[in-house]
């Protein structure tokens, strides 16, 4: 329980990026990046059936609410399987939370109430166990009394997306629940996501392609280059910058044919917010064996029950086809996201 509470306490509460994309054949793809700078995280992908038990861990052990799953779910977790940050379950529900330093403010932990008590980083757990779709997270959620386990860790907030397409996002604050429909689909960090919504406003000037010539009396204006529309896009790594791209490069994407392709233009687009680990230390001070402060990539097709990842040791990216598990059947199991920690490379042969 020690090392548990040390790993959350520590957590750097700054970086993490969302967008949802939706394919002309109806799929949703909920997508989204990780980060952690400060060193290498234990990552690892957990399979969990049917009818498993699991409890939630308190500020004074393994001795929280206690709750069996009703739907298997493959979910991707830090440091140990119970911290699960992002998931996917066999009814098409995605669940993924997002650090919200400062802002949020969960109900203390009341002992007397330990069997309602829900850690925060299992709250996508108990989620992807015992929902199908957004309405029945309400209705979960309002049963349980979500805390942090370390006073000294950042809060979180989440966001679900069910198989038909709809988002929700979840912000607790003053102790109070809140849950917005997220039509958008994008979600950072601080502050909470209605901020976010009020600040597009400021960039409504932004579009896509080239703009015109514009004539400055005597002198007569040209691009530098294509894409002059989007000057004034924040470029820094801060949330509210961070989504203001996201929402820009995920509403301008052209809508692709199917969910894989889909798939594969999240990863391209979430490229854009990959993060160099030495932008979060000061000169000289960035670790030498952390390849990037994006530790892992992860995207979840809702429609066809599928979840792609990609690491920073190995940009090739790898899926996980949950229509194949039989969650009745098979073992609760954790694995590490690369069992080489090394980027594969291919040789061409020339001929």
């Amino acid at each position: 329980m020690v090392a548990a509470c040390g790993f959350v306490a520590h957590i750097p509460a700054n970086a993490c990026t969302g967008i949802t994309l939706k394919s002309k054949d109806g799929a949703a793809v909920a997508a989204r990046t990780i980060e952690w700078a400060e060193s290498v995280m234990n990552t690892m992908y957990v399979v969990v059936p049917r009818n498993q038990e699991l409890q939630s861990l308190t500020p004074s052990g393994m001795d929280g609410m206690k709750f069996k799953t009703k739907y298997g779910f493959v979910g991707l977790a830090v440091e140990q399987k119970e911290f699960m940050v992002e998931g996917l379950n066999e009814k098409g529900l995605s669940a993924g939370l997002f650090y919200f330093p400062n802002y949020g403010e969960y109900q203390p932990y009341d002992a007397a109430q330990k069997d309602r008590c829900l850690a925060d980083f299992q709250l996508v757990s108990y989620v992807l166990g015992e929902c199908s779709t957004v309405d029945e997270v309400k209705k979960a959620l309002a049963k349980v009394r979500v805390i942090g386990i370390d006073p000294r860790a950042s809060t979180v907030h989440w966001r679900f997306t069910e198989a038909s397409g709809r988002q929700i996002v979840l912000e607790i604050v003053n102790q109070e629940m809140h849950f917005y429909d997220n039509p958008l689909g994008v979600l950072t960090n601080s502050p909470g996501i209605e901020w976010h919504w009020m600040n597009l406003n400021n960039y409504v000037n932004l579009q896509p392609g080239t703009l015109p010539e514009h004539n400055f009396g005597p002198v007569e204006g040209k691009s530098f280059g294509h894409g002059s529309g989007l000057l004034g896009l924040p470029g820094d790594f801060t949330p509210p910058s961070r989504f203001v791209r996201a929402a820009f490069f995920q509403i301008t994407a052209a809508q692709q044919p199917s969910a894989q392709e889909s798939v594969f233009q999240a990863f391209h687009i979430l490229n854009n917010f990959d993060i160099p680990a030495g932008t979060e230390f000061p000169w000289g001070k960035a670790p030498t064996d952390v390849p990037s402060a994006t530790q892992f990539t992860v995207a979840s097709d809702t429609h066809n029950r599928m979840i792609y990842y990609r690491t920073m040791y190995n940009s090739n990216i790898r899926s996980i086809d949950l229509k194949a598990i039989d969650f009745d059947r098979v073992g609760y199991q954790s694995h590490p996201l690369d069992a080489v920690k090394k980027q594969p490379v291919e040789m061409v042969k020339v001929r």
